[in-house]
């Protein structure tokens, strides 16, 4: 039995005002977290230590993954090397044929044939296609060839301590304390310079949030185990509102002159606004075929709504994208990236 010891009241209340008094403090974006950058990355460091407290994270966990951490420059340097907002806009032909290629293709076919029914499990527990959870594995590590070298816990404290993108990347360190509170080793805290890792390459926020236990062995495993990798991936699109039956969307050819003005929405997306700015207003499948728009295969029924997308500009292959491949979107908010998905999900079940 528990006992269960009542302190002074006078004691309680000194705590609770100490309490509240740490938490304006770190609540405060450019107050404490700006005073401990200034002490330099050690400084930060303790201030991280102070968040993850405030937020339950335990000491030992604190001090296993804190202890002996220094700056990255390498990661600093990958950081500042990133590119910034352009008016250009890449080629999609060309990031098609080295991401929709011979070998991510073959590669999705053998990874369905050994694990097609364990895939068709996971297809009726979540509702979303086998095609497109292997996809996404084949886009993001080549089925599991290469998941980053990087130490995530120094990665992230340093990208929180460059400040670019401090409040993101705080949380994420948070986050992976968490993830070592719940029983992930260590060891297993590696991936990309820029904190992603595993098969799926989650943030450790999106870990906590859809990781799942696939093979039932108690450990939700996204870096070894396919089965965990496959309810982990589904679950995240789940998640994120995919709609069970409905397929990404469907190459279409324009086949009548198109007053693109007309037809372009007047919506401003919050998130990556020049990725949606591409997109058309929506209309359904038959509206479209009505306008000349015209899907070359059947895989939409014309009371589908639908954009329009014409990722390389009038004349060349055009897009009518449903729902879902705004899904695919929350994974990665590129149309390069997602229609790819979108393509090599398609070739692989062919």
């Amino acid at each position: 039995m528990l006992m269960r010891y009542r302190f002074p009241q006078s004691l309680c209340l000194v705590r609770t005002v100490l309490a509240v008094l740490a938490l304006s403090l770190l609540a405060g974006p450019a107050g404490a977290q700006d005073d401990a950058a200034a002490g330099g990355f050690q400084g930060y460091l303790q201030f991280l230590a102070a968040k993850a407290r405030a937020e339950g994270v335990r000491e030992e966990t604190i001090a296993s993954v804190m202890s002996g951490l220094t700056e990255n420059p390498r990661v600093i340097a990958l950081d500042r090397a990133q590119p910034g907002t352009s008016s250009s806009i890449p080629a999609f032909a060309g990031y098609r044929r080295t991401h929709v290629d011979a070998a991510r293709i073959g590669g999705g076919r053998r990874q369905y044939l050994a694990s097609a029914d364990y895939l068709a499990g996971i297809e009726q527990r979540y509702g979303v296609p086998a095609k497109i959870v292997l996809a996404i594995w084949g886009h993001e590590t080549n089925y599991g060839s290469y998941t980053g070298d990087f130490d995530l816990a120094r990665s992230l404290a340093t990208l929180a301590y460059e400040g670019r993108r401090r409040a993101l990347f705080a949380d994420e360190f948070i986050a992976l304390l968490k993830m070592v509170d719940r029983g992930v080793p260590r060891s297993k805290l590696v991936g990309s310079w820029a904190g992603a890792f595993g098969n799926p390459q989650f943030l450790p926020s999106v870990y906590l949030r859809v990781a799942q236990d696939g093979d039932g062995d108690g450990f939700a495993d996204i870096w070894a185990s396919r089965r965990d990798t496959f309810a982990s991936i589904a679950n995240y699109f789940r998640d994120a509102g995919w709609r069970p039956g409905e397929p990404w969307g469907v190459a279409a050819d324009v086949t009548l002159p198109l007053d693109r003005a007309v037809i372009g929405t007047a919506l401003a997306s919050p998130r990556c606004p020049q990725v949606f700015a591409r997109h058309s207003r929506w209309k359904t499948v038959g509206e479209w075929k009505a306008l000349g728009v015209v899907p070359r295969a059947p895989t939409l029924t014309d009371e589908t709504m639908a954009s329009l997308l014409e990722p390389d500009g009038p004349g060349q292959t055009a897009y009518l994208l449903t729902g879902n491949y705004r899904v695919i979107l929350d994974y990665n908010c590129s149309n390069l990236y997602a229609l790819s998905v979108g393509l090599l999900a398609d070739e692989i079940a062919r």
